[in-house]
């Protein structure tokens, strides 16, 4: 069956593409708004019509047009940026980088034409400028006040850089169990730890038992290991010696002959308010990282947990990041952190690092909820399914 109004449409759409392609806005803005007033425009026609709005610089018109687009086309990533070009040219930073930043994840992963690559490396680098111009803006602010934000404090400080969008919030995800309700902080100070400054103190005695370790290598094992019965982990670095460990512990007790060629270092564990778990902990290890090898982002199982480091032998270039904190790795200097929270590291020496770690009960944690934990992570770790 003919349809005259088709073929009409059609021809008044080919008519509106000629005229975007030569320029003309006017043209191809009537074209298109004839077609849209029959009310069977398609996604691609009210694309268009923004286009051509566009080109005689009616920002109103293109805003209300690829509003039509994104609703039923939402990850479309021309109006997404056109919305940002607008948005920009009317001072708007903050909504400009609302729409670039949606246009850019919309991108992510797509093949996508040379001249919509191009439209949005320009929108990358259109973003970068007004999220430098809106950072200017509220350090100005705080200035103005006698406000720094290193010295109102490091949440402060890192809130500030959140807003600006130079990092993003990171949070506890434990990958095995999640206790709800706990603080969210990367680091904690050691000397909160009345236990931190002995164990500091040990150092000599617990970094020589550590030496002798990696001398004969005797008892050392990847870091990341295959669990029988369990699916592969993934890991990049699994049953991989450059990231390898020599454990004190194993599912909750002593390695009798580990821990006899290490007296200080277990002496120096037994000061620390381990977790006793049947058949999970305590856990001590020395963690040992071959030169130029990174351990790449993760999450620890549990939040109910922090994990101490004492780092025994660092060369230079050894660094740990928590969240969006990243600290320079130090002999003697005892880093405490949640390791549910994104973390990595890094060994960019030409020599291996050593670290000596174990876990401790959260602080925040009561007794009662220690003891509950307790009950309940036993109960998983000893779990075998009534076959009766």
């Amino acid at each position: 069956m003919n349809d005259p109004q088709k073929a009409f449409l059609e021809q008044t759409a080919q008519a509106g593409i000629a005229a975007l392609q030569r320029g003309d806005g006017a043209a191809a803005r009537a074209a298109f708004e004839t077609i849209t007033a029959s009310g069977r425009a398609t996604v691609q026609i009210w694309l268009w019509l923004a286009q051509a709005c566009d080109l005689l610089d009616d920002r109103d018109a293109v805003m209300a047009h690829v509003a039509r687009v994104v609703a039923d086309d939402p990850g479309n990533p021309y109006a997404l940026v056109m919305a940002g070009e607008v948005q920009g040219r009317n001072g708007d930073d903050r909504a400009a980088i609302a729409w670039y930043e949606r246009a850019l994840r919309a991108a992510e992963g797509r093949q996508l034409p040379p001249d919509l690559v191009a439209r949005l490396g320009r929108a990358a680098a259109a973003r970068e400028a007004a999220m430098g111009r809106f950072e200017a803006a509220m350090l100005g602010a705080l200035d103005k006040a006698g406000i720094s934000p290193e010295t109102a404090g490091p949440r402060f400080a890192e809130a500030v850089q959140i807003v600006a969008g130079r990092s993003q919030p990171f949070l506890q995800q434990p990958t095995s169990f999640y206790y709800p309700r706990l603080p969210q902080i990367p680091f904690y100070d050691p000397a909160d730890f009345p236990w931190a400054a002995g164990l500091a103190a040990a150092l000599p005695a617990i970094r020589a038992e550590a030496e002798a370790v990696l001398a004969t290598g005797t008892g050392v094992a990847p870091y990341v290991e295959v669990e029988p019965g369990r699916p592969n982990k993934g890991h990049v670095l699994l049953n991989d010696a450059r990231w390898s460990a020599f454990h004190l512990y194993r599912g909750g007790q002593p390695i009798p002959e580990h821990a006899a060629r290490c007296p200080a270092t277990m002496a120096a564990l037994a000061k620390a308010p381990l977790p006793q778990i049947a058949r999970t902990a305590p856990m001590g290890l020395f963690s040992i990282l071959a030169p130029r090898t990174h351990i790449p982002p993760h999450h620890g199982m549990l939040n109910t947990r922090l994990i101490c480091h004492l780092p025994l032998i660092v060369p230079d270039g050894c660094a740990l990041r928590v969240g969006a904190e990243t600290r320079t790795v130090r002999e003697g200097e005892v880093m405490i952190f949640d390791d549910s929270i994104e973390h990595e590291a890094w060994n960019d020496s030409d020599a291996p690092r050593a670290v000596l770690i174990f876990e401790i009960w959260r602080p925040e944690l009561s007794a009662a909820e220690r003891q509950a934990l307790t009950v309940l992570f036993e109960s998983v770790s000893g779990y075998t399914p009534d076959q009766g």
